[in-house]
């Protein structure tokens, strides 16, 4: 469910849910203080960029088309979501852009905090 977590979870802010503060704690904040995981989950200055652009009005909906889990579905298909993402960046590097993979780009090994 990575493809759809973050787009599902703004449509159920968007619901009144929870606050898009309340995503982005979830979503970023608390997966890298669960795991101690050094310099990410947060936007700051020397902290790797990891970033995520959302077009908050681009409304979309989930098709066989469009699924990219490379099993070929999802238990989503069917379901409109009311934003998308559009760019998503890794460690400062665009590697997504509107349906395009920058396949050169690489992550780097994640690093803990002891």
């Amino acid at each position: 469910m990575v493809q759809h977590s973050l787009v599902a979870m703004l449509e159920m802010s968007r619901q009144g849910l929870w606050t898009p503060q309340t995503v982005v704690e979830k979503m970023c904040h608390a997966p890298a203080e669960l795991f101690r995981i050094k310099d990410r989950g947060y936007i700051r200055k020397g902290y790797y960029a990891d970033l995520v652009l959302i077009d908050p009005k681009r409304t979309w909906k989930v098709s066989p088309e469009n699924i990219l889990y490379k099993c070929g579905w999802s238990p989503l298909e069917k379901q409109t979501f009311s934003n998308a993402v559009v760019k998503t960046f890794v460690n400062g590097q665009l590697v997504y852009d509107n349906g395009i993979f920058d396949e050169t780009a690489r992550g780097k090994e994640v690093s803990f905090r002891t």
